[in-house]
């Protein structure tokens, strides 16, 4: 592994871990708070993790389309899109097997004389959700690389700023921070999607369709952030800029958000440049920590999810859906462990926040037998 990239990878584990983490609750009626997720405008601790992992895959962006010296060609162009393509399969397959199985499941456990459970389950394939976390990665993906390998990157700042100032100007011209159907987010997805296909939060779809525009900027600004970690020789002048430029984004998002609130939901201009500058200056504190000190060692674990992202991610997805599918005693195999560590500690937010940890440890298990194995899978 190159140390100068060792950063990265410490960088892209802890945003895997943190996803899982927070993805992977013993119970939603009982969040442990740090990890719950701000219901409308606002920030919380879980609200960074996915927008740090969109910033982490502009950066590598950066890294995987600099063997083509960013020039698109036929061959490239083949690559964007079977890349895009089969993330975008994967999301999908994900919220499949979770409405597959749920449905199977609640179908089993209240029968009626006619219904077929198992036509029951694939019917409900019919209604799936379309986007979503993978999906949203695939489209901004695909997207950003084209738009990086045909412009010129001098101009990348000034496209990520206009199409933030493009998606505030829509938002204000639609009832964009209002938290109900009549929101212009909520009915662009409830006419492109349909209510059945999207996860609707009061009509809106966090991973909506008009709040793709500013993930795109989002992934741009972490492509711009990338090109200063790889082609800025001089570790004092690399950590200079990661610091200024995250300082900047986060003071300027902080100083607006009266104008434009911050709202993961609506994913704001102002959410995109609170989340980038921390995650310039969590890059910055970790390249200082493990290229400058060389106090790699204690931070190396996080490498075991950072080499094998996608693959971690997917894997705890679908570890969960079965844990909260298969019967087990009765219940499912994640109500009878929840329910064992909620006996144990007396307290249902922490058990939660335990049974968490748990998942993030299998997989990490799972991912440190890959890496010792040198298996790095990759799309």
């Amino acid at each position: 592994m190159k140390q100068r990239l060792l950063s990265l990878d410490v960088l892209r584990g802890l945003t895997i871990a943190g996803m899982i983490l927070v993805n992977s609750a013993g119970t939603w009626r009982y969040v442990y708070p740090p990890l719950a997720h701000a219901r409308w405008n606002g920030l919380t601790m879980a609200d960074v993790i996915f927008p740090l992992f969109m910033f982490m895959m502009g950066i590598s962006m950066y890294i995987s389309l600099k063997k083509y010296a960013f020039s698109l060609h036929k061959a490239l162009l083949l690559k964007i899109l079977r890349r895009t393509f089969v993330i975008f399969i994967i999301g999908t397959f994900i919220y499949g097997t979770a409405t597959f199985l749920g449905t199977l499941r609640e179908t089993c456990q209240h029968p009626a004389p006619e219904v077929n459970a198992w036509k029951a389950a694939f019917a409900s394939l019919a209604h799936i959700r379309i986007l979503g976390v993978l999906q949203r990665l695939a489209l901004c993906y695909g997207i950003g690389s084209l738009l990086v390998t045909t412009i010129r990157h001098r101009h990348l700042p000034y496209l990520a700023a206009s199409l933030l100032a493009a998606y505030y100007g829509i938002l204000l011209a639609g009832n964009g921070f209002m938290y109900g159907p009549e929101n212009i987010l909520a009915q662009a997805d409830q006419w492109v999607l349909g209510l059945s296909h999207m996860y609707n939060d009061h009509g809106i779809d966090p991973e909506g369709v008009l709040s793709t525009i500013p993930s795109v900027a989002h992934v741009l600004i972490g492509f711009c952030f990338g090109k200063i970690c790889l082609e800025t020789p001089d570790m004092k002048d690399k950590l200079n800029r990661l610091f200024l430029y995250g300082a900047i984004l986060l003071m300027a998002g902080f100083l607006l958000q009266d104008l434009c609130p911050l709202n993961k939901k609506v994913w704001s201009p102002t959410f995109v440049m609170v989340t980038c500058g921390f995650s310039a200056l969590l890059l910055g504190v970790l390249s200082w920590y493990t290229d400058v000190t060389k106090q790699w060692r204690q931070v190396h674990t996080f490498t075991v999810f950072g080499v094998n992202p996608l693959f971690c991610y997917v894997l705890s997805e679908l570890l969960y859906i079965l844990a909260d599918n298969l019967p087990l005693q009765g219940q499912s195999l994640h109500g009878t462990i929840y329910s064992a560590l909620s006996e144990w500690v007396g307290d249902n937010a922490f058990a939660s926040l335990l049974y968490a940890f748990l998942f993030v440890l299998a997989v990490w298990v799972i991912g440190a037998y890959l890496r010792k194995k040198n298996i790095y899978i990759k799309i």
